[in-house]
């Protein structure tokens, strides 16, 4: 459809090529692996390490947007090593990840492509002349790092320009957004196992650093795409963006091409209010209640969202601890009581169990429990150093059996395959972020049944996130969202239930 429009603009030399090659296609063509390659690829990721090719020899960028687990960065190492092999490659690729997965790409490198020379691009010993990449493989940086140096980074042509968790980019506002797209560089590559969370938008983003000017400049985005998907849900567009993107995304479910896998069992547990924290939970709610509504009358929607953030937030930590609204709360919480009886359970049937919360202060709250309780554990949030010698402890150590981690630290990078139990203290607007923070342990390399435990508190706001999940998970599941950001729709009405 798009090429048999072609003919009614004009267009240079170039654009008339790669037409006729497109017009010419006739399938994926089937490669060699690398000898260089020390490891052995399931049949789908030598279908993706093909389609790779596909990309490279048409000249397109792409997003390998396989389940998280599913060996995305062998797929792409082995690559990597094929091109190498190949004698074209002159220059150096770079490859943009988020810090807590640096210790990672080195470990998979050493095992599946140690023929492969990497450079770790970030921290105090960052090389002063770029032209120094041309001695390595492969330029290791985090995104952090590539915002503060793109000046100096764009000075030199890549290879290959790879973005690791490229949700990072996902705003198309954001300076580091638009830092990725300064970059220079042959070829274009994202890996994401969560192309689109919550907006169109998102994926504009990332095809405007893949394939620039495929889906049109942002104001053309919003208003062919955005708009008529978002706000009115039209099913027809998005089936037309759809197709536009198709060739260029390539995304694996588990359930389609890993039935090795052991199967995931989700189960959600519900917790009542202990009367004081019910009474404390009422309170807080009705307070928010009135001075919400009363000031989404006086001052409109737009100008009362922090407010609104702020009731849930305090709504939400109450579900969990009301010690963590207020500091000196005498009585109990029905959850965590739930959560303590559930690991002293898991404890004495000899499992191993991630336990996972976006309140740090949550964590302490447990970790004080489980060292009165001498129950041995190790715990990460965004504070922690040595992330890998934490996993390690936790993955070798049989007398470790829990893992506290902060869902925001935690959700990405980490390879926990050790625990068969997920615990999810208190729920997440988003639930591809608790996707992501389950497969910690559930991907390849996982031998045994994982079970995943989600803790709510009955008759709370909780409740309505759940609701709210589910919508979302249908999107999520589609790639392109029809429905827009859960913060940006709400309404008056959404207000009045989420705070009844």
């Amino acid at each position: 459809q798009l090429l048999g429009e072609a003919d009614r603009v004009q267009y240079d030399p170039e654009f008339q090529r790669r037409k006729k090659r497109l017009l010419d296609f006739d399938g994926i063509q089937t490669r060699e692996l690398p000898r260089g390659f020390e490891g052995e690829l399931r049949p789908y990721q030598k279908a993706g390490f093909d389609w790779l090719y596909f990309l490279h020899d048409f000249e397109f960028g792409g997003c390998l947007a396989d389940d998280m687990g599913l060996g995305k960065t062998i797929e792409t190492l082995a690559y990597l090593q094929s091109q190498k092999e190949s004698g074209h490659v002159h220059k150096a690729t770079l490859l943009v990840l988020p810090r807590s997965l640096l210790v990672n790409w080195q470990r998979e490198a050493e095992k599946f492509t140690p023929g492969l020379s990497f450079y770790e691009y970030f921290g105090n010993q960052r090389a002063e002349d770029i032209n120094a990449f041309d001695n390595y493989d492969l330029i290791l940086t985090t995104y952090g790092v590539m915002l503060r140096d793109i000046e100096q980074l764009r000075e030199y042509r890549f290879h290959y320009a790879i973005l690791d968790e490229s949700q990072a980019i996902k705003n198309p506002l954001a300076k580091t957004s638009k830092a990725a797209r300064l970059l220079n560089a042959d070829h274009r590559l994202v890996l994401t196992g969560t192309p689109v969370e919550n907006s169109t938008f998102e994926l504009w983003s990332q095809f405007a650093y893949l394939n620039p000017g495929l889906l049109g400049n942002l104001d053309y985005f919003k208003n062919e795409f955005g708009n008529p998907i978002e706000r009115q849900g039209d099913e027809n567009t998005s089936e037309f963006l759809r197709k536009m993107v198709y060739p260029f995304i390539l995304r694996r479910t588990k359930d389609q091409v890993a039935p090795e896998l052991p199967p995931r069992t989700e189960r959600v547990i519900y917790a009542d209010m202990d009367p004081a924290q019910l009474k404390f939970y009422n309170k807080t709610r009705d307070y928010y209640r009135a001075m919400l509504l009363g000031a989404i009358e006086e001052k409109g929607m737009n100008n009362a969202r922090m407010q609104v953030l702020e009731g849930l937030l305090r709504l939400r930590q109450i579900c969990n601890h009301p010690r963590l609204v207020q500091a000196d709360f005498r009585g109990d919480s029905a959850k965590f009581e739930l959560l303590i009886e559930t690991i002293a359970t898991l404890q004495s049937e000899g499992h191993k169990a991630l336990i996972f919360s976006q309140f740090v202060q949550m964590l302490k709250i447990v970790r004080e429990a489980l060292d009165q309780r001498k129950i041995p554990y190790t715990y990460l949030d965004g504070r922690t150093q040595n992330r890998q010698e934490r996993v390690d402890t936790f993955q070798n150590d049989p007398k470790i059996p829990f893992f506290l981690i902060s869902l925001k630290a935690g959700g990405v990078g980490l390879n926990l395959t050790a625990a068969d139990y997920v615990i999810h203290i208190d729920p997440w607007w988003n639930p591809a972020v608790e996707m992501q923070a389950t497969d910690r342990t559930h991907r390849i390399g996982q031998d045994k049944p994982v079970f995943v435990y989600k803790l709510i508190t009955r008759n709370s706001v909780e409740e309505k996130i759940l609701q709210l999940q589910d919508k979302k998970k249908a999107l999520v599941e589609q790639l392109i969202s029809t429905e827009s950001s859960f913060f940006k729709s709400l309404t008056a009405e959404d207000v009045s239930v989420l705070f009844s």
